[in-house]
C-alpha cells in the first residue's frame, strides 16, 4: 500500500516528529524541565500504525480494509500527595488526563463513499488516591473515557440485496472482531475500584467496591435496507461490593477469604429495533478464596477465585436462570533478573455480550516479558489467548448469539531505542487470530465467517518533559 503524502493528519504526524526530534536535538543529557515532585507526568507522543483488516473480517463477504492510523498523544499526570507533607497520610493524590487523538487514512479506492468516519478523539481521566493512618490503609483508582467518535456503528455486510443474491453473513463474524470497532464509537467508560483495608496482628479485613460500566451512544437501526448487518451496541456494565478477611501466613503473604454481592446490566433494545425481547440483566453472589503478597523478593502475586452464584432476569436466554459458575483471577509479577521481567494476568467470570441479548463466559490469559538489553535498547513480547462462550443459553433467532464460542490468539514483539532520557522509540508488530472454537456451527450460521487475520505495524516515537 503507497503511503498518501498529502493526507493532513500524515502531515500533521510527520511535522509532531520533527518538532520531538528537534527537542531531541537541542535538549541537554539531563531533564529538559526540571519538573516538581508533583507533576510527574509530562510527555507527547505520536505514532503511525498500518493495519490491514481494521473491522476484522474474515473477507469472504467484505474485502479486508487497510488503514494508516495516526495517533497523536498528550499526556499530563499531577500528584498532590507531595505538596502535603511527610505527615501527611497520603502516599498518592493523583490526577492525570492522557488523550489520544486518532485519524485513520484509508484507500481512496476503497474506501465506500457511505462509511462512517472512524476517525476519534479518547479523553482519558484518571484519579488515583493510596494512603495509610495507624492500622487503616486506603486507595481508590478511577478511569473514565469518554470517546468523541462516530454515532454510526459499522455495517456488516457486501450489499443490501435480498434474495440469493444477498449477502449480509458478516454479520456472523467472531466476537473479537467486533472490538476494535466498537471502542472507537462514541460512548463514556468507567472502571473505579476502592478497598479500605484494618490490620490488627497477623489478620487484617479489608472492604472493596468495583465498578465496569459501558455508556455506548451510537444509534440503532433495524437490520432492514439500508442497514442490514448494521451494529447495535448496548450499554452494559457491572458493579459489586464486599470484603475480604485475611490472615498472614508469613510476613508478607497472606490467605484470604471474601464475598461479593453485585448485578450486572445489560440494555435491553427497543421493540422498535428488535423483536427478540432477550437481555441478560443479573444480580450474583461470589465466595472468593485467595492468595496474596511477595512470597519471595522477586515474586508478587494476587490469586482469588471460588463459585458465582447467579440469578438471571426472567428473559434471560438460558436454561438455568439460578446458575452456580466460576470466578477467577490472578496477577503474578516475577523480576527474573535485573533488567528482565514477566508479568501474567488471568481472569475468568461471567459477564453479558456487548452485541446483547445473552450472556457470555470470559476467558483471558496475558503474558507480557519485558527486557532492558542495554541502557538504550529494550525489548517487549506480549502474547494472548481471550475465549468468549456463550453456548450457556439457548438463543438461536437472527444470528443465533448462543451458538457461538469465540477465540483470539494474539502475538506482539516490540522494541524501544532511547535516544536520550526524555526521546525513545518505539517499533511493534501484532499479530491477530480470531478463531471458531465450537465446530458443532450448522451451515446455517456461517462458522468460516468467525475466522479472521489482523495485522498492524507501529512506529512511534515519545518525548518525556
Amino acid at each position: 500500500m503507497k503511503i498518501n503524502l498529502n493526507n493532513p493528519h500524515f502531515v500533521q504526524a510527520v511535522s509532531l516528529a520533527g518538532i520531538i526530534m528537534t527537542f531531541a536535538g537541542t535538549a541537554p543529557a539531563q531533564e529538559l524541565l526540571n519538573k516538581p515532585a508533583w507533576l510527574p507526568q509530562l510527555s507527547l507522543g505520536v505514532s503511525e500504525t498500518y493495519d490491514n483488516n481494521i473491522f476484522g473480517v474474515s473477507g469472504n463477504g467484505m474485502p479486508t480494509e487497510e488503514a494508516w492510523i495516526t495517533r497523536i498523544s498528550p499526556a499530563i499526570g499531577l500528584d498532590f500527595a507531595p505538596l502535603l507533607g511527610s505527615q501527611s497520610p497520603f502516599q498518592k493524590l493523583s490526577l492525570n488526563y492522557t488523550p489520544d487523538f486518532v485519524f485513520f487514512a484509508l484507500p481512496r479506492d476503497k474506501a465506500p463513499d457511505n462509511e462512517p468516519s472512524q476517525d476519534y478523539d479518547a479523553h482519558k481521566f484518571g484519579l488515583g488516591i493510596k494512603g495509610a493512618a495507624g492500622d487503616f490503609s486506603f486507595s481508590l483508582d478511577n478511569s473514565f473515557l469518554y470517546n468523541d467518535g462516530n454515532r454510526s456503528a459499522p455495517t456488516y455486510a457486501l450489499n443490501q440485496l435480498s434474495g440469493a443474491a444477498a449477502n449480509q453473513f458478516d454479520r456472523y463474524r467472531n466476537q473479537f472482531a467486533n472490538t476494535p470497532a466498537r471502542e472507537r464509537v462514541n460512548q463514556f467508560q468507567d472502571r473505579e475500584a476502592t478497598a479500605l483495608q484494618y490490620d490488627v496482628d497477623r489478620f487484617f479485613i479489608r472492604a472493596t467496591s468495583a465498578v465496569l460500566y459501558y455508556g455506548m451512544n451510537t444509534v440503532f437501526h433495524t437490520n432492514k435496507a439500508p442497514y442490514k448487518g448494521y451494529q447495535n451496541y448496548p450499554s452494559r456494565g457491572d458493579e459489586n461490593g464486599g470484603a475480604d478477611l485475611g490472615y498472614k501466613v508469613l510476613t508478607n503473604v497472606a490467605l484470604t477469604v471474601g464475598y461479593r454481592y453485585g448485578s450486572q446490566y445489560q440494555q435491553q433494545f427497543p421493540t422498535s429495533i428488535s423483536s427478540d425481547r432477550h437481555y441478560s440483566s443479573s444480580s450474583y453472589q461470589q465466595v472468593l478464596f485467595g492468595a496474596e503478597g511477595r512470597p519471595w523478593s522477586w515474586l508478587v502475586m494476587k490469586l482469588a477465585g471460588g463459585p458465582d452464584f447467579r440469578d438471571y432476569n426472567a428473559n434471560t436466554p438460558v436454561h438455568d436462570l439460578h446458575p452456580t459458575r466460576y470466578y477467577g483471577e490472578a496477577s503474578v509479577e516475577a523480576t527474573i533478573t535485573t533488567n528482565q521481567s514477566l508479568a501474567f494476568k488471568y481472569k475468568q467470570w461471567n459477564w453479558v455480550a456487548s452485541t446483547g441479548y445473552v450472556p457470555e463466559f470470559d476467558s483471558s490469559y496475558l503474558l507480557d516479558y519485558h527486557w532492558n538489553a542495554t541502557g538504550q535498547w529494550g525489548f517487549d513480547m506480549n502474547a494472548g489467548i481471550i475465549e468468549a462462550d456463550y453456548t450457556s443459553g439457548y438463543d438461536t433467532a437472527g444470528t443465533a448469539p448462543s451458538i457461538r464460542a469465540d477465540r483470539e490468539y494474539t502475538l506482539s514483539p516490540g522494541v524501544t531505542y532511547a535516544f536520550t532520557r526524555q526521546l525513545s522509540a518505539s517499533l511493534s508488530y501484532t499479530f491477530n487470530a480470531g478463531n471458531n472454537e465450537l465446530y458443532t456451527i450448522p451451515a446455517s450460521s456461517h462458522p468460516a465467517y468467525k475466522n479472521f487475520i489482523d495485522q498492524q505495524v507501529m512506529l512511534g516515537l515519545l518525548y518525556k518533559f
